[in-house]
């Protein structure tokens, strides 16, 4: 992980926890997609794509929980670019522990790129040249 940049920073608050005092897994996916929107925020004109009537609408979710968090805890998000298909992109999403790097959860998050009728659009031309802006890695 040497040399990404850390979008997202979040520090465990009381109500993200369930009865055991632990993230709820539900917490988990808000995690996964506030850093996939300031990754998105980060490298894409997305006021512009939602003038023309495109929009990111994920289609697939599969999380591993890897560590209990307790409250109080920092963590890390990360994103990279697993695939990139002609239809969808499969980003690879996890979750670190601030202090020891150690990986809380991790996933894979399918998602495609719509027009304003819910469609998928095939990615080319320049909309492809914006969605490869997200494989580039940015130093620290």
């Amino acid at each position: 992980m040497n040399g990404v940049q850390y979008l997202t920073e979040i520090k465990v608050r009381g109500y993200h926890a369930d009865f055991y005092g632990h993230v709820n897994n539900a917490r988990y996916l808000e995690f996964f997609e506030e850093d996939r929107w300031a990754q998105l925020e980060s490298k894409i004109d997305l006021k512009r794509w939602a003038a023309q009537g495109i929009i990111f609408l994920v289609v697939n979710i599969n999380v591993n929980y890897r560590l209990a968090v307790p409250v109080g805890e920092t963590l890390l998000v990360t994103t990279d670019v697993e695939k990139i298909g002609k239809r969808s992109v499969v980003l690879q999403q996890k979750i670190l522990l601030k202090e020891s790097r150690k990986v809380a959860a991790d996933a894979l998050i399918t998602f495609v790129i719509a027009d304003k009728s819910g469609r998928a659009v095939s990615m080319e031309g320049e909309m492809l040249q914006q969605i490869e802006k997200l494989r580039q890695i940015e130093p620290v």
